[in-house]
């Protein structure tokens, strides 16, 4: 079943096995108790300080008339098990590309490095990668790693594109014109969140979110469009997502009077959901709603393995994986892999990257930057690379039709990012398994 929601202008995943999304971990100090949260993976969180590099580094990327391409994703660290989907379908993509001709007449190069989930690893890659002369570069996957590193990638002139990046912060950030992100900001689902909560007759939560870029954004997001339907927030709790236990935010929780619960967490929401568990305000009592960061088939398992059926009731938002079943059917066939989280994400932002590049005639960031949004919105519509760069070739404007299903609009600030998304409200049942009750449309 699908409806529409219309967003209103906001002021602004995943760990366990976020379905889609927000992978975007990205830490700043926390809104309530100042924390400083280690920097952790978008899916997202902002390190203490951004690792800067040498100024004879930053020197712009020349032409050589090859588009050479970089990803930074994670190989190790906490988000590690986000790598392989994404890591394949750039390579994929890539591989697509090189078979229909490559672009400028000449093959796609691609080097890999690791964001690690460590500010200081990624923003080496960085150097690293920008030192071998790339282009564009895919990722990071936490919106933390590429706070870390994308004013220096955007300075020395490379373009950046995000497969799973969700915080808010990046629509209105100054990156010289050249950061694009194929997943949606949470500023589109948060009010899908909202939405769902009052619709099931509840007006007074209270939620719990990471203190990080990822928890604020989609926090403030939620309580605007809660608020905006005539809601209240019984306590809104941010949390160290590093911290040892969570028995003080769920304590907090459990005695501000709410009549539900969110939490806005990745792995540690786990632990959250124990605690609240075994302090009363688990499912069995008090509705519970979560997000794209604990969409998971093995979360009630974690939760408690003696009892499958304990999170049975929880409901919550995520991007919808389900876009582009085409293209997820194949990236399993080809891969092997059936995981596809943020898979048609990354991979269009390889092929984007690609397009604009023949559509400029050229290797340079900016000048793909000048075409990005222009190949998602031209006048031929084409469904696969091969396609659309024999149009792109024949002098046509394209219309990708992209395998995430999204369309990028530029922002404000010069930036990238979808116009509109499709999301999922899910529902755990009583043997742990999580099922999409209905899609939802949300946009600007």
């Amino acid at each position: 079943m699908k409806r529409s929601t219309w967003m209103r202008p906001l002021a602004a995943a995943a760990a366990l096995l976020l379905v889609a999304t927000a992978c975007e971990v990205d830490d700043e100090e926390a809104v309530e108790p100042e924390i400083e949260p280690e920097a952790e993976p978008d899916v997202e969180e902002e390190p203490e300080e951004e690792p800067e590099l040498e100024e004879d580094e930053l020197e712009e990327v020349e032409s050589d008339d090859v588009l050479n391409m970089g990803y930074i994703l994670p190989e190790s660290g906490p988000l590690a098990f986000l790598g392989p989907p994404q890591i394949q379908a750039v390579e994929l993509a890539v591989e697509d590309i090189n078979a229909a001709g490559g672009v400028l007449g000449q093959d796609v190069t691609l080097s890999g490095a690791d964001e690690a989930g460590d500010s200081t690893i990624a923003a080496e890659s960085a150097q690293r990668l920008i030192g071998e002369g790339v282009n564009v570069i895919v990722g990071a996957a936490a919106s933390g790693m590429s706070l870390a590193f994308a004013d220096a990638v955007t300075s020395a002139g490379v373009l950046q594109c995000s497969g799973s990046n969700t915080s808010p912060t990046f629509t209105d950030l100054d990156l010289n014109n050249l950061y694009f992100r194929t997943a949606p900001t949470d500023a589109l689902q948060g009010p899908v969140l909202a939405e769902l909560i009052v619709g099931d007759g509840n007006s007074n939560p209270a939620i719990l979110a990471r203190a990080d870029d990822y928890g604020r954004g989609l926090l403030e997001a939620t309580v605007a469009e809660l608020e905006e339907q005539g809601a209240s927030v019984a306590a809104q709790i941010s949390y160290d997502p590093e911290a040892a236990t969570f028995d003080a935010e769920v304590a907090e929780a459990a005695g501000s009077g709410a009549d539900s619960v969110v939490i806005i967490a990745f792995d540690e929401g786990a632990q959250i959901l124990a605690s609240m568990v075994e302090a009363g305000i688990g499912p069995a009592e008090l509705q519970v709603y979560g997000a794209d960061g604990v969409r998971s088939n093995e979360l009630a398992e974690l939760v408690d393995p003696g009892d499958e059926s304990v999170l049975d009731g929880m409901k919550g938002t995520a991007p919808s994986p389900e876009a582009s079943p085409d293209f997820l059917q194949r990236f399993e066939d080809e891969t092997g892999l059936d995981d596809t989280t943020f898979a048609a994400q990354a991979y269009d932002c390889a092929v984007l990257t690609a397009l604009a590049a023949e559509a400029a005639g050229s290797d340079l960031g900016s000048d793909i930057a000048a075409e990005m949004v222009a190949v998602t919105t031209g006048d031929t519509e084409c469904e696969t690379v091969e396609e659309c760069l024999e149009a792109i070739r024949d002098g046509e404007s394209v219309a990708y039709q992209t395998a995430s299903g999204v369309v990028l609009m530029e922002t404000d600030a010069g930036n990238g990012e979808p116009e509109s998304a499709e999301y999922e409200v899910w529902e755990i049942d009583d043997t742990g398994s999580v099922s999409t009750v209905e899609t939802v449309i949300s946009g600007f």
